[in-house]
């Protein structure tokens, strides 16, 4: 009964602490009671939006950062930025984790669907960006080749309405690296990021036209009018006065552009649930269970011998083995997957599928190999005595004795490490792979919605998980001596 109450209590807690959202329609009134205004935004996005000063890293500058000092001192209220991962800002911004959204949001008519925008705040333009030497003088020349830009944008929309390859990523610099390594054949990207994180390369040109213009706006709640007209009146003073001008020139943002008309970006109408979008989905499932498989073919003979290193292995074995395990258990495996696939990108280069099938396999070898270990050790001493006394020698003790009664013991974490694979699977879409997690993510995207998406996601997870879970169970039983079926 104590336990329950002390649950009831805790549930009680997190519910109080993750509430505060204002009234649907009463932002700004809530904004004006305490006397804060919260912005979501991505300070991984970097220079010029939101980014921690490189002299005072507890300090956040920006040219976006700028625009709300004089927002919010207009609005007569403080503010605060709040962090969040950028392509999910907008449906943090619908379930209330802050107030609005101000971070290179384009004003497109997708998300004019699902939330306010105000007026624009900076125009920019579509900047296309292929390797020095090459022949391609349009994006129409790109035909049928791989264009890089980052996911939930309006170049990515516009990839997908012509006949090119779209290669997703996460950051505004890697598109760049990967044309310069030619993983890919052009990037298209918003200006202010071209600019910074493009142009400048010794190997990459960005070509001196505007593929397309759009706006960037900050994003509002549907219902939060009266925040709208006061954002946009406080926007419109500040045209006015010219003090957006001003913060624009500080960051080198200010061109002929800014005065300029635009037109309303175009966008893909919301696409239904169609055959075609399955076919992606069971395209992008082959593809992760094959990465997965491949990557755990890797991995367990790598840890089979780490772990007999370990265990039989003089000093030298076991100390370099021990130092392999804990390098690669002890760091983040996207952080592995980044080193392998960029880092050392000049010197070998990896494409996304293989750089992700080697990144995943060396990561769970060190898994595997603690799993063989221990299963190795639980084997009573007798077994490799009783094998010396019939003149085994060491290979062979290890062959016929000692591994296939470790590999029964191991059965049940190794399968438990197979699924966990299949699923970290999904971090290979940083690194510009289209699996399955980054279909579901790209299908919601088209469909303005995450439930269809996302339960057909689940269920193909599901589906290929369960059967390897299945065959473990059957050869767990046909291996163990005990061959009841409720011992298992």
């Amino acid at each position: 009964m104590r336990v329950w109450l002390l649950a009831i209590v805790v549930l009680g807690c997190v519910c109080a602490c993750g509430g505060g959202t204002d009234a649907p329609g009463q932002t700004y009134a809530g904004i004006q009671q305490r006397g804060e205004i919260r912005w979501g935004a991505d300070r991984a996005g970097g220079e010029p939006f939101v980014f921690e000063d490189p002299t005072d890293t507890t300090k956040l500058i920006g040219f976006e950062v700028d625009i709300m000092d004089a927002l919010s001192r207009r609005l007569g209220v403080k503010h605060q930025m709040v962090q969040h991962t950028w392509s999910q800002l907008v449906p943090s911004l619908q379930r209330g984790d802050f107030d609005i959204v101000i971070n290179g949001l384009e004003a497109t008519q997708e998300r004019r669907d699902q939330i306010l925008l105000s007026d624009p705040y900076f125009i920019y333009a579509e900047t296309l960006a292929v390797r020095k030497g090459d022949p391609y003088m349009s994006i129409f020349d790109l035909a049928g080749r791989r264009v890089g830009t980052l996911n939930q944008t309006y170049a990515f929309d516009i990839i997908g309405m012509l006949p090119l390859t779209l290669a997703p990523y996460e950051g505004n610099e890697e598109p760049y690296i990967d044309l310069e390594l030619g993983r890919v054949d052009g990037v298209l990207l918003d200006n202010i990021i071209a600019d910074r994180y493009g142009c400048k390369r010794d190997r990459v040109h960005c070509l001196p036209y505007d593929v397309a213009r759009g706006a960037y706006a900050i994003g509002i709640r549907k219902n939060d009018v009266e925040l709208k007209a006061a954002l946009d009146g406080a926007l419109a003073a500040m045209k006015k006065d010219g003090e957006l001008e001003k913060i624009l020139t500080k960051w080198k943002l200010w061109d002929h552009r800014q005065t300029e008309a635009i037109s309303d970006s175009v966008a893909p109408a919301p696409r239904g649930f169609d055959w075609d979008m399955v076919r992606n989905f069971l395209e992008a499932a082959w593809l992760t269970l094959v990465l997965s498989v491949l990557a755990f073919l890797i991995a367990v003979p790598l840890g089979v011998l780490l772990a007999i290193g370990r265990v039989y292995g003089g000093p030298f074995a076991s100390t370099a083995a021990r130092m392999y395990i804990e390098l690669f258990r002890g760091t983040p495996v996207l952080l592995q997957l980044f080193v392998l696939y960029y880092g050392i990108g000049d010197y070998i280069n990896f494409g996304p599928i293989q750089a992700g099938v080697i990144g995943l396999g060396l990561n769970y070898a060190a898994y595997e190999a603690e799993v063989y270990r221990g299963a190795l050790l639980a084997i009573p001493r007798g077994q490799s005595e009783a094998s010396r006394a019939l003149g085994m020698g060491p290979f062979q003790t290890l062959r016929h004795i000692m591994v296939p009664q470790a590999f029964r013991l191991a059965l049940p974490p190794m399968t438990n490490d197979f699924v966990a694979l299949l699923k970290d699977s999904s971090l290979v879409s940083t690194i510009a792979a289209i699996e399955l997690t980054k279909r579901m993510q790209m299908a919601a995207l088209e469909m303005r919605s995450y439930v269809i998406p996302g339960l057909l996601c689940a269920a193909l997870y599901l589906l290929l998980s369960f059967p390897l879970s299945e065959l473990a169970r059957r050869l767990e039983r046909r291996l163990a001596r005990d061959q009841r079926p409720h011992a298992l």
